[in-house]
């Protein structure tokens, strides 16, 4: 693989800490501000809705810019957004530097994934992107421990802090490793909507939104479910996050080792297995064995979809993927906003703690039937043929 995805995965690595870290560090930035933990949740909350803003409003406005420059651009914007928290002297300002760094958070990952396929011969696309995101899933088995640590010691301002210096770290990557990538010739705004007219790149966001939605409406409420289901103690909740990492690390392995080969039927055995185990839960969160278990099986098979079903957005867009590709980054987070709600119901609704592993379970079994809705329609639709910037060329008479 080339070293350009090193750099990436860097650029990924800071992304993920930063998303994920914040969870850890609630409690301490709540009495730092002396708001009530719910309302610090709202630092959540607003990178998630950030996330799903941010993706196709920079895309559309870096149209015109080259692929490697909109790269550094953005992680120039994670880094001042995780030097705006580092340093804010109240609330509002800590939820706008939030809000700031998500922005760059979508569009890094969908024009990164362009640029990872676009480094790698056609059969290897999926493990190019899989290699980007490996930096996300290091993140949560590295970054979010010694993130959380590095809180709990030095205070949460110092893990912004180290954040936004991992940030320069990818941003000086990418100048130096990624080979300079310009925008098609041609593609504008009118060709990267049209992506959306085609119906397989629309079912292949909604299984985004539902099958990893059925991973976020259990893993939200790990904590409570852990110690009050399981019998494990508080502490240990940060290590049964680890345990989530390392299964998300292993899917996404998975995902881009065999995405290029059978992407359809590695989704079916992703999204099935996943249903299956989160079912399983609700029984096996009354063992501790079991329970770390299924949080393992959860992030594994969760993520195994990811490489799939990015490069299925990609190779459906059909010449103008970028949008497309940075929308589904936002696909990811709206189900992770769609599942923890939903979960969240069930919980208010006295149905208890291990209620919402049911909820996830019929979103990737719904995910699952839209795969093989897909499938079908692909069977039965001619492909349709990739789209060109240039004009058919008019024949020319032969002359003898």
């Amino acid at each position: 693989m080339p070293l350009a995805l090193l750099a990436l995965a860097v650029g990924a690595f800071g992304i993920g800490t930063t998303e994920f870290v914040i969870m850890g560090l609630l409690p301490g930035i709540a009495a730092d501000y002396g708001v009530t933990v719910p309302t610090a949740g709202l630092l959540v909350t607003g990178y998630a809705l950030g996330v799903v803003v941010g993706a196709p409003l920079l895309t559309v406005l870096g149209s015109r810019v080259g692929r490697k420059r909109m790269l550094m651009l953005l992680m120039g914007l994670f880094v001042a957004g995780n030097l705006l928290s580092a340093l804010a002297p109240d609330f509002g300002t800590m939820l706008a530097g939030r809000v700031v760094a998500s922005l760059a958070h979508g569009t890094f990952f969908g024009i990164g994934s362009v640029v990872a396929a676009g480094l790698v011969a056609p059969e290897r696309k999926a493990g190019a992107i899989a290699t980007m995101f490996t930096g996300l899933t290091l993140a949560n088995v590295v970054g979010v421990p010694l993130g959380t640590l590095v809180g709990q010691t030095a205070g949460w301002r110092a893990t912004f802090a180290a954040v936004a210096a991992l940030g320069v770290l990818g941003l000086l990557g990418i100048a130096r490793l990624v080979p300079e990538l310009p925008r098609p010739e041609g593609t504008r705004l009118r060709g990267e909507l049209t992506a959306f007219r085609n119906p397989q790149v629309l079912l292949a966001m909604a299984m985004t939104v539902l099958g990893f939605g059925g991973v976020f409406a259990a893993i939200t409420y790990i904590a409570p479910m852990m110690t009050e289901t399981a019998g494990y103690s508080e502490g240990a909740v940060t290590w049964l996050l680890v345990l989530f990492g390392v299964g998300m690390f292993l899917g996404n392995l998975l995902g881009g080792r065999y995405a290029d080969r059978a992407p359809m039927p590695l989704l079916y055995v992703a999204l099935g297995g996943l249903a299956v185990v989160l079912a399983l839960f609700t029984v096996a969160a009354h063992h501790k064995v079991l329970a770390a278990l299924a949080v393992l099986l959860v992030g594994a098979l969760g993520f195994a979809t990811v490489p799939p079903l990015q490069k299925r957005v990609l190779d459906q867009a059909h010449g103008a993927p970028t949008l497309a590709s940075a929308v589904n980054i936002g696909a990811f987070n709206l189900g992770n906003a769609l599942a923890a709600w939903l979960g969240g119901l069930v919980i208010t609704a006295g149905l208890g703690y291990t209620a919402p592993n049911w909820v996830g379970a019929a979103l990737a079994a719904t995910a699952l039937l839209l795969a093989l809705w897909s499938a079908a329609l692909e069977r039965h639709t001619p492909a349709p043929a990739p789209a060109t910037t240039e004009p058919a060329p008019v024949p020319l008479p032969v002359h003898h």
